[in-house]
């Protein structure tokens, strides 16, 4: 039987699934968990195109986004503005 590894990347098509996973991910708490998933929607976008929206090189684009990574709030915003998305603070239930 032949398989196919899942990347969650192949189905983030549009900014209303990316932003239900990004929320998900945002909701876990765990910034190696939220810099994982902003990786993989860069992927789904394209990694080249997102490094060059973002003003960060391609490279340091991959490692601050890896799970192992360790990104600072500015490179986030920047990722997200790349990607056209924003952050919203609300209550916490």
């Amino acid at each position: 039987m032949d398989t196919k590894s899942f990347d969650p990347a192949d189905y983030l098509d549009d900014k209303t699934t990316i932003a239900a996973y990004l929320s998900d991910a945002f909701a876990s708490g765990d910034a190696a968990e939220i810099a994982d998933a902003l990786g993989v929607v860069a992927r789904a976008k394209g990694m080249t195109q997102v490094a060059a929206d973002a003003g960060l090189s391609r490279q340091s684009l991959y490692k601050a986004l890896s799970g192992a990574g360790r990104p600072e709030l500015p490179t986030l915003l920047k990722v997200m503005t790349a990607l056209g998305l924003t952050l919203t603070v609300r209550p916490a239930a």
